[in-house]
């Protein structure tokens, strides 16, 4: 088959550096290239309609790269290329990943897990605020809400709770051991209840609906055993939760109960609590549940019971529901888990793209605008503008040094108090992303996994001198 012929769109600005990167990456790759110069300094500025007027295509292009901040319709492209058109990375740096990654397969996102959300403490809540939990859980990917209730009396309020629940199309069970409490939920539409053992399962035949088998005592297995037989006579469906252990209480031996159990149940269904290591682990919780979500996928453990309660743990539904599909794939493709889900990799990003200093000050000499530009490198943060460049490892340092860098030893020219502002703004975030290792794009929100908050662009000019409006 003849090699794919791609031809990137670039301004002035960007095309030195284009120019050293698409070379050696088309080898790699093993594609063939052209490069088109338009006539605009910021490739960003350009539109689809503008670049349909200065656009020269060879002849042996067989796809049109334009760059990722070119918006609006590509129609007025298209009026004048029958070539397949794609926006690139909005940083050209991230050129070699966007060409490495292959695309995912059309089925990724499948997934044989049920998420369980638990509403902790329910009896405490007012029915607005219990809807309210469970609107956000099954946004977040939940199939199953469930009520958590608590010990001593049984909560009056549990059946009209399942039904406002079931009314608004939501599937719930209860988590209680007291018949009392599990009853009227049951009667109410709760589809599942949390937990049978030797305490309560000889009520269970009455309820009609599925169970969760636990033993009496988790470290040793005890009454695991006779609940599963009792209810099996019973013709009661059920799933078995061994019940995971913190850290530092039996944690290890616990999954191996799983694995015993698994071991002597082999076609059972199965859950896991995961709550008792992401609330009580001093550790943010996407790492957490990817790997227990990996475990529960290699045993066949098909249910997981998680809580998002205290604050490191705040998005574990949502977490759990992309560890499933991620590790659904894994598991059923014989790969590896990696470079398929970049909204669990949060804290740090998966690569740093960055540009090096020597190409930031080539940068710096080439600019004839007065735009500011902001840089993250090398653990300094660069500001370059037409006749400016510096740089520093402290934000303050730099902005001390700009209120000097005017021809009177004060602020430049059209550096008022909201260029002040969007300038301190961009590099405190520069200075986050060096903190933690992560990349630095002006003008784009850092990549937070699935906690990024997009922002809208702020792109700030100075004012040429002279402008005072």
């Amino acid at each position: 088959m003849p090699r794919e012929h791609f031809h990137f769109v670039t301004g002035r600005l960007a095309n030195h550096s284009l120019a050293e990167i698409v070379p050696p990456l088309a080898e790699k790759v093993g594609f063939d290239y052209s490069i088109d110069v338009l006539p605009i300094t910021v490739a960003a500025l350009m539109t689809p309609a503008w670049i349909a007027k200065h656009i020269r295509i060879p002849n042996e292009a067989t796809k049109l790269l334009i760059p990722g901040y070119c918006e609006g319709p590509l129609h007025p492209l298209q009026s004048v290329t029958q070539l397949p058109i794609e926006r690139g990375p909005r940083d050209l740096r991230q050129l070699p990943q966007y060409f490495s990654r292959p695309p995912l397969p059309n089925d990724y996102g499948t997934y044989d897990v049920e998420i369980l959300a638990e509403i902790n403490h329910c009896p405490r809540l007012s029915l607005p605020e219990i809807l309210s939990i469970a609107r956000k859980f099954r946004e977040d990917g939940a199939d199953i809400i469930d009520l958590g209730c608590e010990p001593g009396e049984p909560w009056q309020q549990v059946a009209d709770t399942v039904q406002a629940l079931r009314d608004e199309g939501h599937r719930v069970s209860i988590d209680s051991l007291n018949p009392r409490e599990i009853q009227p939920a049951v009667e109410a539409g709760a589809e599942l209840v949390l937990s049978v053992n030797s305490s309560n399962r000889e009520a269970a035949p009455d309820w009609g609906t599925p169970v969760v088998a636990i033993p009496d005592d988790p470290k040793s297995l005890a009454g695991l055993d006779d609940t599963i037989d009792f209810l099996a006579r019973a013709e009661v469906p059920l799933r078995i939760d061994p019940i995971l252990e913190p850290i530092s209480f039996g944690f290890a031996e616990s999954l191996g109960r799983y694995l015993e159990v698994r071991r002597r149940y082999p076609d059972a269904e199965m859950m896991m609590g995961i709550g008792n290591l992401t609330e009580l682990t001093d550790a943010d919780s996407a790492g957490i549940n990817t790997l227990l979500l990996g475990f529960c996928q290699e045993t066949a453990i098909r249910s997981i019971l998680t809580t998002q309660v205290i604050n490191w743990a705040r998005t574990s539904v949502r977490e759990c529901d992309l560890a499933r599909r991620l590790m659904y794939h894994a598991v059923n493709c014989q790969v590896l888990p990696k470079h398929l889900e970049p909204k669990l990799v949060m804290l740090r990003d998966e690569q740093i793209v960055a540009s090096d200093a020597e190409h930031i000050a080539t940068l710096a000499a080439d600019i004839r605008d007065n735009n500011y530009r902001i840089f993250a490198t090398n653990g300094e943060i660069h500001l370059i503008s037409r006749n400016l460049h510096l740089h520093n490892v402290d934000p303050m340092a730099i902005m001390d040094e700009l209120s000097r860098s005017g021809p009177s030893g004060g602020l430049p020219e059209g550096l008022d108090a909201s260029h002040t502002f969007y300038l301190g703004y961009e590099m405190c975030k520069a200075k986050t992303a060096l903190t933690l290792g992560k990349t630095y794009e002006q003008d784009e929100s850092l990549d937070w996994g699935l906690a990024t908050q997009h922002e809208n662009r702020h792109y700030l000019k100075r004012k040429p001198r002279g402008d005072l409006s």
